[in-house]
């Protein structure tokens, strides 16, 4: 990514997203942290700790959960990648 631009406003809005999904992430003990949005691309990256890294189901927990989530609640999110 070469200039990201970040909007307070769909910031916000996909940290009170993640907010949702957090108590369940939590309860398999593990977190997730926004590291960086580029509205140009609608490419948001995660990272994923706890137990959620390197945990084989963190793949499906980031595209089927968090990434389905997030791209109904937040539209400006096309894509979600973890780092």
């Amino acid at each position: 990514m070469n200039e990201t631009r970040q909007d307070p406003d769909i910031l916000g809005r996909i940290e009170q997203s993640l907010d949702t999904l957090r108590p369940y992430i939590s309860s398999h003990k593990g977190t997730v942290e926004v590291i960086d949005f580029d509205e140009a691309q609608g490419l948001l990256l995660l990272r994923l700790g706890g137990t959620c890294h390197g945990c084989s189901a963190s793949t499906l927990t980031l595209k089927q959960g968090i990434e389905t989530r997030l791209k109904q609640l937040v539209p400006e999110v096309k894509l979600v990648e973890a780092i």
